[in-house]
C-alpha cells in the first residue's frame, strides 16, 4: 500500500535496517525510532496510519507506548514484535491495545501480510456503505465507531478484530460463518497460533453479549460459529 506512514520503533540496529528498507522497497513511508522514550512525540508528529513496536525497549516498552498510542487514537493499528512466547505476554499485547501480535524471529512475508491485512481492516470499517449500526438483542453494535451499547450504555470499546469478528458474525445470520474464513480475514493464515487466540476472541464477545440471554453464539464442531438471536419470552 504506497504511500502509508509507518511507524517502527525497534533497538536492534541491524533488524530495524532490514525492516525499514523492506518496507520502504514496497512504498510505504518509515519513521524509524530506537529508544522507547521518543516514540510518543514521533507518532504526534508522523501521524502515522499503523504502529509497529518491539516490546523489550529502552526509556519505555513497547506495551506501554502501545497503551498510550490506544488512548490517543482509538482505530489505528498497532503490531507488537518480541521474542516472548508465553500465553500471559500474548494476552498482555492485546491488552495494551495491540491488533497482532509478532514472534522473532519472523519473515518479512508475513509481516507484510499482516500489515495490510490489518490495513484493510481498518479501511474496510470505513467504507459509506456500512450501515451505522446493528440491532443484536437488546446491544447496538457500531462498526464505523467500533462501540457496543445496552440500552444507551456503553458495553465496550471494541478492538478492530473484535469489531470484524461481530461484524462476520451478524452478518452471517442466516449460515454458519466457517472457522478458516475468520482466521483468514483476522489474521491472514489459519495457523495453530492464531487459532488459540481465534478462540480468545470469541471468549470476549460471548463475555460482552452475556447481559443477553437470548444472545448465542454456538460453536459448530469442524465447521464454524453462528449467532442466534432469539425472541425475548
Amino acid at each position: 500500500m504506497p504511500g502509508i506512514k509507518v511507524l517502527y520503533v525497534e533497538d536492534e540496529p541491524f533488524l530495524a535496517q532490514i525492516v525499514k528498507e523492506s518496507l520502504q522497497s514496497r512504498g510505504y513511508q518509515v519513521e524509524h525510532i530506537s529508544h522507547g522514550s521518543l516514540a510518543l512525540k514521533a507518532f504526534e508528529t508522523l501521524q502515522p496510519e499503523i504502529c509497529i513496536l518491539d516490546v523489550m525497549l529502552p526509556g519505555a516498552d513497547g506495551f506501554e507506548i502501545g497503551k498510550t498510542i490506544r488512548n490517543l487514537n482509538k482505530q489505528i493499528p498497532i503490531i507488537f514484535l518480541t521474542a516472548k512466547t508465553q500465553t500471559g505476554d500474548v494476552l498482555q499485547g492485546f491488552s495494551s491495545g495491540g491488533n497482532d501480535y509478532l514472534k522473532k524471529p519472523f519473515s518479512m512475508e508475513e509481516l507484510i501480510v499482516r500489515i495490510e491485512n490489518l490495513l484493510s481492516l481498518t479501511r474496510g470499517q470505513g467504507e459509506e456503505n456500512q450501515p451505522e449500526n446493528h440491532q443484536i438483542g437488546a446491544y447496538v453494535f457500531s462498526p464505523k465507531t467500533y462501540e457496543l451499547k445496552i440500552n444507551g450504555h456503553p458495553v465496550k470499546k471494541l478492538s478492530h478484530r473484535e469489531t470484524t469478528l461481530l461484524l462476520m458474525l451478524v452478518n452471517g445470520k442466516n449460515e454458519p460463518v466457517l472457522r478458516k474464513d475468520i482466521l483468514m480475514k483476522l489474521w491472514g493464515d489459519d495457523s495453530f497460533y492464531n487459532s488459540r487466540n481465534l478462540d480468545v476472541y470469541l471468549t470476549r464477545l460471548r463475555d460482552y453479549l452475556k447481559n443477553d440471554p437470548c444472545i448465542e453464539i454456538i460453536t459448530i464442531k469442524g465447521i464454524g460459529y453462528h449467532m442466534i438471536v432469539k425472541s425475548s419470552p
